[in-house]
């Protein structure tokens, strides 16, 4: 054997370190008949998890991704549909997620199809290829991402196209497309191989764009051109507003210029005080793309709270399924003690779970409150889009910690932020690569 294997020796030292790890038997049984996270509770913890804030936006029901991807553009239109709501007293309205997902996922395929022009010529095995070839065209998103929807093809009320069961439900739908975009992909490769210039190349992507729309019409439904709004106020006042346009509507109905937010980053891996952009996913050409203030926690903090005192909801990227309880919505890692179940080390810090990719902004939702005492955040309320089931009717607690270790983007008005992110705005943004710590 080599100093690389593991020998018999080494077993029989590793059990030997079980034998002497104080109440081994017992925690395995545990373990064993109840799995990791329920057995590394706290319980001792709930005593700090009290749904009570000192500032609280009053928000209604909550809504429901369902088995879809699309937690980014349900936080977004939260954030819209809260303002909506307080302005035109419509409790619970809702925009329709189905309707921006539609065109979502034909950028995304016109998007993937460009790159592949763009990278036709390109060995197989390049590493900015397969990165795109690996994309695809899936129903994630960033915040920018659902802005540039929004400012380019406008916003309907849910009524006006609901969601369906494959908008629901999108991995079917993820199969279908990426084996059409998978097989055209390999098509401009030969093209290209045989000599068709960029133009004929187009020519072919706008036929299979064509195959996409009506794969995305039978699954989706047809977006509207023009529609009727019409509504009942909380006083029961009937309105109605005829031959809208989803831009018309938006320009009417919502209050809104993207241009006036930034996203303030905390991501240590990369260098603070700096600007950024990830262009690989700006797949919406001529709109709005993906900037980031990388700013530190206690920055994105102070802009949130200020936004909530202002009245206003926020937008905010985090990797959710860490230290998290879904079923009683906790985001807590005073909750889960892992690390003393097994009696080792467990921790890493933010730095180093996005240098070693444990760490990821995996979803997106939305703050609506924070406890305050003596002026420090010791918890958060947020509203998450899993539907009423999960949580306190849909809404998690956040202790202060898990923001601390867990939280990497916030979406706030420039009027909240300090002058330091000011200043980082004003600089030329520094593009990462498609393979970054923030993809």
């Amino acid at each position: 054997m080599t100093d690389k294997d593991i020998t018999f020796k080494d077993l029989t030292a590793f059990d030997e370190d079980l034998q002497n790890t104080p109440a081994s038997a017992a925690l395995g049984r545990a373990v064993q008949a109840n799995g990791v996270i329920k057995t590394s509770h706290n319980y001792a913890a709930k005593r700090d998890l009290s749904r009570v804030f000192s500032i609280e936006l009053e928000t209604g029901s909550v809504t429901a991704q369902k088995k879809s991807g699309r937690c980014w553009l349900f936080a977004t239109l939260n954030t819209l549909r809260h303002e909506f709501a307080d302005k035109y007293h419509v409790k619970d309205f809702q925009f329709s997620q189905n309707y921006n997902s539609f065109f979502d996922r034909l950028e995304k395929a016109n998007h993937y199809l460009e790159e592949i022009i763009r990278l036709a010529d390109r060995p197989a095995d390049d590493r900015e290829l397969l990165e795109v070839l690996n994309w695809n065209d899936n129903d994630g998103g960033q915040w920018a991402n659902a802005a540039a929807l929004i400012n380019k093809y406008g916003v309907v009320p849910q009524s006006v196209m609901p969601e369906t069961f494959t908008s629901d439900q999108t991995d079917d739908l993820n199969s279908s497309l990426n084996l059409k975009l998978s097989k055209a992909a390999m098509t401009l490769r030969e093209m290209k191989v045989n000599g068709e210039d960029d133009s004929e190349l187009r020519d072919y992507k706008k036929h299979v764009l064509s195959d996409i729309y009506r794969m995305l019409v039978y699954a989706f439904g047809q977006p509207p051109v023009k529609f009727d709004f019409e509504y009942r106020d909380d006083d029961h006042n009937y309105h109605i507003d005829k031959d809208l346009t989803p831009k018309t509507f938006y320009e009417k109905y919502v209050v809104r210029d993207f241009n006036d937010y930034v996203c303030l980053l905390d991501a240590p891996d990369h260098e603070m005080g700096k600007k950024f952009g990830l262009p690989s996913q700006d797949y919406i050409y001529d709109e709005k793309h993906i900037e980031f203030l990388n700013v530190g926690t206690q920055a994105l903090k102070d802009a949130v709270i200020a936004s909530l005192k202002a009245g206003e909801t926020v937008w905010f990227g985090c990797d959710v399924l860490q230290d998290m309880d879904r079923q009683k919505g906790y985001l807590a890692p005073e909750f889960f003690k892992q690390g003393e179940l097994f009696n080792t080390d467990l921790q890493l810090s933010k730095k180093e779970r996005l240098a070693s990719r444990n760490g990821e902004v995996s979803h997106a939702m939305t703050f609506t409150g924070v406890d305050l005492v003596d002026g420090k955040p010791t918890k958060w309320k947020v509203e998450n889009s899993w539907g009423d089931k999960v949580g306190d009717k849909g809404y998690f607690i956040m202790t202060d910690e898990w923001f601390d270790k867990y939280v990497y983007e916030v979406i706030v008005n420039k009027k909240y932020i300090d002058e330091t992110a000011r200043k980082i705005d004003q600089q030329t943004k520094t593009d990462l690569p498609a393979w970054d710590s923030l993809r």
